[in-house]
């Protein structure tokens, strides 16, 4: 069991700077390997087919906590250039600018819990684990730090999502336990769904929040 301590500094980019760091020692940029939390693009692309606007829109897509994650060029693959990826470890954020500097996306050091992005600048937000990094303690009654650390990040996208623009969150904690976090009745619509295995694991949860069109919150 992950001790509460570890779980704790997990929030802050001074823990993952320095596991950055050792995991990229005696290796280049091109051979810094990619590291995927919750599932790789393969098993979410049916996930984002599903809520992501056509390539062919032009639509701006933010990273929140990218880490070494491959998705920003799988989405690229695909058509989507127009994407900002940040991470609030500066380690690792300029490892992916040298390993995907042929994409010529946005790479950033940046707070999720203090976007450094315009108002109403964003078409999806996409967190694949990194809102979980700020979760330690009980879900159910979540301490006083992890209610402010999640609630400055929430509603940091919210400010930065378009009328009609989308979150899209993934996590392996369960709906019930995060839905409270997530819920902004008066900015945006929730939508919960698994996202099952074929081999019958047990089941991520994928979030969709949709900004509401009309909302001046």
């Amino acid at each position: 069991m992950v001790k509460e301590e570890l779980l704790r500094e997990l929030a802050y980019p001074k823990y993952w700077d320095e596991r950055y760091r050792e995991e990229s020692t005696g290796l280049t940029s091109t051979q810094s390997e990619s590291f995927e939390w919750f599932r790789h693009f393969t098993q979410l692309q049916p996930f984002f087919e599903k809520h992501l606007p056509p390539s062919s829109s032009g639509c701006q897509i933010l990273h929140l906590g990218c880490g070494k994650s491959t998705l920003t060029a799988d989405l690229h693959a695909l058509g989507y250039t127009q994407q900002i990826s940040v991470d609030f470890s500066q380690v690792v954020i300029e490892a992916m600018k040298l390993k995907y500097a042929d994409l010529q996306t946005l790479w950033e050091v940046m707070d999720v819990r203090e976007l450094r992005v315009p108002t109403r600048s964003i078409d999806v937000a996409i967190d694949k684990g990194m809102l979980d990094t700020f979760l330690h303690g009980s879900v159910r009654d979540p301490p006083e730090d992890v209610q402010e650390n999640v609630g400055k990040y929430v509603d940091e996208v919210a400010r930065v999502l378009k009328p009609g623009g989308r979150w899209l969150y993934i996590t392996y904690q369960q709906p019930f336990m995060m839905e409270p976090l997530l819920e902004r009745k008066d900015k945006w619509d929730l939508v919960f769904e698994a996202l099952d295995d074929e081999g019958g694991a047990f089941p991520y949860s994928g979030f969709t929040m949709t900004r509401h069109r009309a909302s001046t919150a």
